[in-house]
């Protein structure tokens, strides 16, 4: 079995528990902790008293005994240090969004498929169990044809000085979307103000058209006074609701919905409501950072594709770049 070696280029918010995880997956060191924070080498020294610690993230990429580097940085210096590290030879977990470009995440795509290595994102939310039940119940066609997506992520805060709440909140869903739904969006339309005098947009609503009238809706908001992560899906067959506030039944599969008929001879249509059962699937209860670290692990040793690979990362960034578009020119429908 490989015995990885991972250098962790920021531990701020987000590195500490992607270093958590990996750490405790047998074969698997922490060498090298990145961070120009003083406070915060000092608590990854405290954790990790074994790694070197250091203020730049070029000794971790020019270490040739690391195999593997986790990216939780801003999104401004994502491309730049994972092309680097690509370069060098090593495997890459990076946060999510995976670039500000579609440009540099396609040069990113290239360069990992040039040098076989695994580049995965981080798109926690479809390392959960409710999210992959969700897509073993929709690949399985439980719920029939597609009619909707709606989807809701609120909360009051956390303000980001870099970003709007398209690209801090929208990603998590969009990974989820792209993961469930095979097909692609055709268009992408949105609108966002924001209201706290910077240039960035604190609430924000996006919509994507797919073929077969199936529309997908996102409502993203850093203003709310509660905290909100739904998500509905509808379909012929079965509808589904996906709650991950819920501390247990996150999923609840409703035999709901219409029947539209014919009546031919006074050529009209006729509506039926059909209302029948709603269950809650059980779902596997790990961590999902816990499950997508031990992917990631996996991935490297036996060359596997990510389910978050940046095939998918990348098609997140082309609906991000094409949101932002619109948002920009006052709602225009753009193509993707």
């Amino acid at each position: 079995m490989l015995n990885l070696k991972i250098g962790i280029i920021g531990y701020g918010y987000w590195g500490p528990n992607l270093a958590r995880n990996l750490a405790e997956l047998d074969g698997v060191e922490i060498t090298w902790c990145a961070d120009t924070r003083l406070d915060r080498q000092a608590l990854a020294k405290k954790r990790y008293p074994a790694a070197a610690v250091t203020d730049d993230a070029g000794q971790v990429l020019e270490d040739p005994g690391v195999n593997a580097v986790v990216i939780a940085t801003p999104v401004s210096t994502h491309y730049a240090l994972a092309r680097r590290a690509l370069e060098n030879g090593k495997h890459v977990l990076i946060e999510k969004p995976m670039t500000q470009t579609v440009d540099e995440g396609e040069q990113l795509l290239e360069l990992a498929s040039k040098q076989g290595l695994v580049l995965l994102v981080d798109h926690t939310f479809i390392y959960t169990g409710a999210v992959r039940k969700m897509k073993e119940l929709m690949d399985a066609g439980e719920l029939g044809g597609l009619y909707y997506l709606d989807s809701v992520r609120v909360n009051l805060g956390l303000f980001q000085h870099d970003t709007d709440v398209v690209w801090d909140l929208a990603p998590h869903d969009l990974a989820i979307m792209t993961y469930l739904i095979h097909d692609a969006p055709r268009f992408v339309s949105g609108t966002g103000a924001g209201h706290t005098g910077s240039r960035f947009a604190d609430v924000a609503y996006l919509t994507m058209e797919f073929a077969n009238n199936f529309l997908a809706h996102f409502h993203v908001n850093w203003l709310s006074p509660v905290k909100i992560r739904q998500m509905l899906i509808g379909g012929s067959r079965r509808m589904l609701v996906y709650n991950d506030m819920e501390p247990s039944e996150k999923i609840r599969v409703y035999d709901r919905g219409i029947r539209v008929t014919t009546e031919e001879s006074i050529y009209r249509t006729l509506i039926d409501y059909r209302t029948g059962d709603m269950w809650a699937p059980k779902l596997e209860n790990r961590e999902a950072l816990a499950v997508e670290c031990e992917h990631f692990v996996e991935c490297v040793r036996f060359s596997k594709m990510p389910w978050s690979s940046a095939v998918a990362g990348l098609n997140v960034v082309r609906l991000l770049t094409a949101a932002s578009k619109s948002i920009a020119s006052g709602g225009t429908r753009v193509p993707v």
